[in-house]
């Protein structure tokens, strides 16, 4: 009986279509399709990771093929409009050949057609990528021409370390990110997230996979992550102010940090926390790689159209929204909205300091609007909560202002824990202004020790002038005890009435 026909889809060619035929899982003529051709060759030609690989494998299949001593053939033609699978299972039904797909959706319809399909099932191995991973391991770093390194460790505290001595060629990645595509047809909770020219973004079950080649790098590189902690809000040991207010008041909460602290670690506990109150709770992410309860519905922003995700979103009425990697405007602007449409939103971003977090929202929204839209900041370090702010707006003389009729809007930021004020947002003249209150009360005060130490010393050499509990304490020694004179006093009440300042002397008779 001669040996079958069989025509080649892409799915088959980027699931890794060679290895069966080389184990004689699969056995037949090779049937290479020109439409599928030209769609490879202007996939590639956009730099996509797919078609590149789908290229690779075409090769491989001919020099499997030679091998087997069966035929390689490019068939069909470039003059039908059609689409490439409409028109590969027309070319099946003129020729009676069989196709060969990992695409369920292709492998029902060509059944429905009457054509016979061979689908390629999962082959029972392990993943590669898994035999880099420990229980300990965060990430796993790859790119041709140099040896292999992963960080070790949890947030904040890792290690970048050597897997290997051998350099990492383009072929072996190649072939990794070979398998990596094969594998998201079977591996629960897998998919492409996002294809660019030069980059892909792959969620392959509790790994994120971020692959990139040339022209966008200059060289073949993946980067594998893995979540190693997983923790509930509890486990936190949060203080009970922060506890009381995620429990009741805080709505616009933002999660700062730095690359790699524990953002979205801490992002998925409070999800959780608010799902576990009976809240409805929905996220945003890009790429999905939160691991949530199936209660907690999971968005894609790069499968959402404009505007997408803002009319779900109200119209679904969510208690909270995690969105997860705020980069830019669309994202601030998203995120602003459905906090003024009332509802609760944990945003997370990148920063250096909690500081810088809120000031990613001063030239994006009238400042007014700030409380409404952030009133807790919670700033991540090392995969604990190291600092939490509360924003609050009051009409004042902003600090380190004097006269009374400078009085305005300002948005005070505290610090939660110790109910301290630690900047101020304001606007003056033109200009908004995020000023440090403590550093200009502590360059005040220091002013002023040196007006009264000034007007003390001139007449008591050897006193001296410190700043205890809000006061200024005048120390004078038992020596000098004479000198404090009417005059002096009255100098002194002067300056506690035009400066609004408390001045105690205190008389050293040890």
């Amino acid at each position: 009986m001669p040996p079958k026909d069989l025509l080649i889809d892409k799915s088959a060619l980027i699931h890794g279509v060679s290895k069966y035929l080389e184990r004689k899982i699969i056995y037949g003529n090779i049937l290479i399709h020109k439409r599928l051709l030209s769609e490879i060759e202007k996939d590639a030609r956009e730099g996509l990771v797919t078609a590149e690989i789908a290229l690779d494998e075409i090769k491989r299949l001919r020099d499997v093929s030679e091998s087997l001593l069966v035929s390689f053939e490019i068939v069909g033609d470039l003059s039908s409009r059609q689409d490439t699978n409409d028109e590969l299972r027309e070319y099946c039904l003129k020729r009676g050949c069989t196709i060969v797909t990992a695409d369920e959706i292709q492998k029902q319809i060509a059944e429905n057609l009457g054509i016979d399909v061979f689908y390629l099932s999962p082959l029972e191995n392990a993943l590669e990528i898994e035999s880099y991973f420990d229980e300990n391991t965060m990430s796993v770093h790859l790119k041709e021409g140099t040896t292999p390194k992963a960080k070790r460790g949890k947030p904040g505290y890792w290690q970048f370390v050597e897997l290997s001595s051998e350099i990492t060629s383009g072929y072996q990645i190649k072939k990794l990110v070979s398998e990596i595509l094969a594998s998201v047809k079977y591996v629960k909770d897998s998919f492409i997230e996002i294809e660019r020219k030069g980059s892909t973004i792959v969620q392959l079950g509790n790994y994120r996979v971020v692959i990139t080649h040339p022209p966008l790098s200059d060289g073949w590189e993946v980067t594998i992550t893995r979540p190693v902690t997983r923790k509930k809000l509890e486990d936190y040991n949060l203080h009970e102010k922060l506890m009381n207010r995620l429990k009741e008041h805080a709505e616009g909460i933002l999660i700062a940090g730095s690359p790699g602290m524990g953002k979205t670690t801490f992002a998925q506990a409070l999800a959780e926390f608010y799902n576990r109150m009976g809240k409805v709770v929905k996220t945003i992410e890009s790429p999905r790689d939160m691991h949530l309860p199936p209660e907690i519905t999971q968005y894609s922003k790069n499968y959402a159209e404009v505007g997408e995700l803002h009319d779900i979103l109200l119209l679904s009425r969510p208690d909270y929204t995690v969105y997860d990697e705020m980069r830019n405007d669309e994202d601030f602007k998203l995120y602003i909205d459905l906090r003024l449409a009332g509802i609760g939103m944990i945003g997370v971003v990148h920063a250096t300091s909690p500081i810088d977090a809120i000031h990613r929202f001063i030239n994006r929204v009238d400042i007014g609007t700030i409380p409404n839209i952030l009133d807790t900041v919670i700033f991540i370090h090392a995969g604990n909560v190291a600092k939490v702010y509360s924003l609050d707006m009051t009409v004042k003389v902003p600090t380190g202002l004097r006269e009374a009729d400078l009085a305005r809007p300002v948005v005070e930021v505290k610090d939660l824990i110790e109910d301290k004020v630690e900047y101020e947002i304001y606007v003056f003249g033109e200009q908004t202004m995020l000023v440090p209150v403590s550093k200009i009360a502590g360059n005040k005060q220091n002013a002023m020790q040196n007006k009264l130490e000034r007007v003390i010393l001139n007449v008591i050499p050897n006193a001296s002038v410190t700043y205890e509990n809000g006061e200024y304490v005048i120390t004078i020694p038992k020596e000098e005890i004479g000198k404090f004179n009417k005059k002096l006093v009255s100098k002194l009440k002067r300056y506690e009435k035009k400066h609004g300042i408390r001045i105690r002397v205190k008389f050293d008779t040890s």
